[in-house]
């Protein structure tokens, strides 16, 4: 009883000491921010100011500004573990592996994908969009971009112990993520053409639920291979 007790204080401990991680490398993950922010202002740059245009085109180009920034920091998920023997311990620990992918998982999200969905708000400001319209973008990323983190930790357990992984690890990744990118920026799309949002989330969260019990398992295998 005393161990099933235990793993959710080990699990937040992994959450901890990754948030640690990434705060003593704040240039992960402040080059991931800083490349939503280039990437997302460009497009207004390139295309004009006209803004019935920018608000029509700015849930995709945000969602594909955030896709690209979140992949920037998934190479380094598991690689540093990896090299320095934490993930040996991790595989023979008493927690179950996919839990302990999990707290991993959720780490990165905290400390990528919920950055880039604060952040968004005011990237949105620049693509005409109001403030309904904003507040959609917000709830989609914020439901999308632990998607984006539990594919992408397959993917770079996959790559984990191959040459060339970043390459590889994007080739992976990308076709997974289609479905939350159209329905991640649908949703704001449907708003404007006066349509029903609520499919898109439905769908949204039903994936995300999926990923949450389904991905852990896979990465762990994956992880369990590298090791081996």
């Amino acid at each position: 009883m005393s161990a099933h007790l235990s793993i959710p204080k080990v699990m937040l401990a992994i959450v901890r000491r990754d948030l640690s991680l990434a705060l003593r490398r704040k240039n992960d993950s402040l080059s991931a921010l800083f490349f939503f922010i280039v990437v997302a202002s460009l497009f207004p740059l390139g295309i004009g100011p006209e803004p019935t245009l920018l608000a029509k085109i700015a849930p995709g180009m945000l969602w594909i500004a955030a896709l690209l920034a979140a992949m920037l920091s998934l190479g380094r998920l598991f690689a540093d573990d990896f090299q320095d023997g934490t993930l040996d311990q991790l595989v023979l620990t008493a927690i179950p592996l996919p839990l302990a992918v999990l707290s991993k998982t959720a780490a990165h999200w905290i400390s990528s994908g919920l950055v880039l969905t604060i952040a968004s708000p005011i990237l949105a400001i620049q693509f005409n969009l109001d403030a309904q319209s904003t507040g959609i973008l917000v709830l989609s990323l914020l439901i999308g971009t632990p998607l984006l983190s539990l594919i992408g930790s397959i993917g770079a357990a996959l790559t984990l112990a191959t040459r060339g992984g970043g390459m590889l690890l994007s080739l992976l990744v990308l076709p997974l993520v289609i479905p939350v990118l159209i329905f991640g920026a649908g949703a704001v799309d449907a708003h404007h053409a006066g349509l029903p949002i609520d499919g898109h989330f439905y769908l949204l969260g039903a994936m995300l639920a999926i990923a949450v019990f389904f991905a852990p398992i896979a990465t762990a295998a994956s992880l369990r291979i590298a090791v081996e």
